[in-house]
């Protein structure tokens, strides 16, 4: 899995019906969740046993967990209260049919494209287990980070681009339907006023 040492594979399948009771989940999460997963399994554990990479003060350990999907375009938001109920570090495997996409939850649920099974390979880079979770992030979010900026603070000025970019998009086809002169221009000056702040 993921091209990760055999001395980290666990292999644990974990009863859907286990972590309802553990999360104390109330019947609509249980209703969704049981919608988008057939079957979860801790299949890897990255730990200073299995990988010989001193704990990191954040970072004791981290699970490699495979979920199988029943539908392709699954609730996001199932994935992400998943992340945030279990107090680990995950990063999941979410398959469904032959394909995989790697998702993981860090200030947001991050995800690759879908790619074939067994697509992907994962590099345990760091000297702490901090920095292993921390490279995993960037990996799996295509975080690039900027000179001077923590991860935090990069995934961050990615989320404010992301979102003045789809704002400027929204905003540009509302102005190509627009009839009233006076309503376009007042659009296109808040259109320019967006994209300084973009550049800024």
């Amino acid at each position: 899995m993921l091209g990760l040492p055999t001395a980290t594979e666990v292999h644990k399948q974990l009863p859907k019906k286990a972590i309802y009771a553990k999360l104390q989940m109330n019947t609509t999460a249980k209703t969704k969740m049981d919608a988008d997963i057939s079957r979860i399994t801790i299949s890897n554990e990255i730990s200073l046993a299995s990988v010989h990479i001193a704990e990191g003060e954040r970072v004791k350990k981290f699970y490699v967990v495979q979920i199988a999907l029943k539908k392709k375009a699954f609730d996001e938001k199932t994935i992400a209260a998943l992340s945030k109920l279990i107090s680990q570090n995950m990063l999941f495997v979410l398959e469904y049919d032959n394909e995989e996409k790697l998702a993981i939850y860090h200030t947001k649920l991050m995800q690759t494209p879908w790619k074939p099974k067994e697509g992907f390979s994962l590099l345990i880079k760091g000297l702490t287990l901090d920095a292993v979770w921390e490279n995993i992030i960037v990996q799996v979010g295509g975080v690039e980070i900027e000179c001077g900026n923590t991860l935090d603070e990069q995934i961050e000025t990615d989320t404010r681009r992301q979102n003045l970019e789809k704002e400027i998009n929204r905003l540009d086809k509302l102005t190509r339907k627009e009839k009233q002169p006076k309503k376009k221009f007042e659009l296109h000056q808040r259109i320019n006023q967006l994209k300084k702040e973009l550049d800024g």
